[in-house]
């Protein structure tokens, strides 16, 4: 196998391509594309979304300290480029796009209601890093749409709700379920009691 070589940059992919909503009042109520976004903790929940200094939510989320990660899907994804390459300075996005602001339980800026799960979050950390600052931040609280949830057991289907995901500059539908965590050793413990009982 032959591997090229090339120069360090951003190569984890792929990612969430999520709807960041923040401002504490509606008339600063804005909307931000982010792909550099994902989960740094379990106990308590933590995310981060890294945004550049230049951007207008930039200082929304710095002076307010709180935002919602929105997770987008097939539905979302005009939208979801739209608020990424267009300024809240110059947009109202929620109108542009059609979008629904519904209020969330935590912090004062708004959900959307499109989404398939809004997570709330209340930023505990900001890091310096370069091109881009991260915050990091605590989850509050999550709302899932019930519409996207099995019948059964409650969870979250990704299949159901058509999430889509980000990398170099494209998105994507997410592919089909190949197994759960945890399944390789499963198969494991499945054959050994197979094999004990011949």
């Amino acid at each position: 196998m032959t591997k090229v070589k090339w120069k360090p940059g951003t190569m984890v992919y792929p990612l969430p391509a999520v709807i960041v909503s923040c401002g504490s009042k509606k008339e600063d109520w804005n909307l931000i594309t982010i792909a550099w976004t994902g989960t740094v903790n379990t106990n308590p929940p933590m995310v981060y979304i890294s945004v550049r200094p230049s951007r207008h939510s930039y200082d929304i989320i710095k002076k307010t300290g709180e935002f919602v990660i929105n997770l987008t899907n097939k539905k979302m994804a005009f939208a979801t480029d739209w608020c990424g390459v267009k300024s809240g300075k110059d947009f109202n996005k929620f109108e542009e796009m059609k979008l629904t602001p519904e209020e969330a339980e935590f912090v004062k800026c708004p959900i959307i209601a499109e989404s398939p799960i809004n997570i709330e979050c209340k930023v505990t950390q900001v890091i310096e890093l370069g091109s881009h600052d991260m915050f990091i931040a605590e989850v509050l609280r999550v709302h899932a749409d019930e519409q996207f949830l099995d019948a059964e057991t409650g969870a979250f289907s990704m299949q159901k709700a058509e999430l889509i995901a980000y990398a170099h500059g494209n998105y994507y539908e997410l592919g089909n379920h190949i197994g759960k965590f945890g399944y390789s050793v499963m198969k494991k413990k499945t054959k050994k009691k197979i094999k004990n009982n011949l």
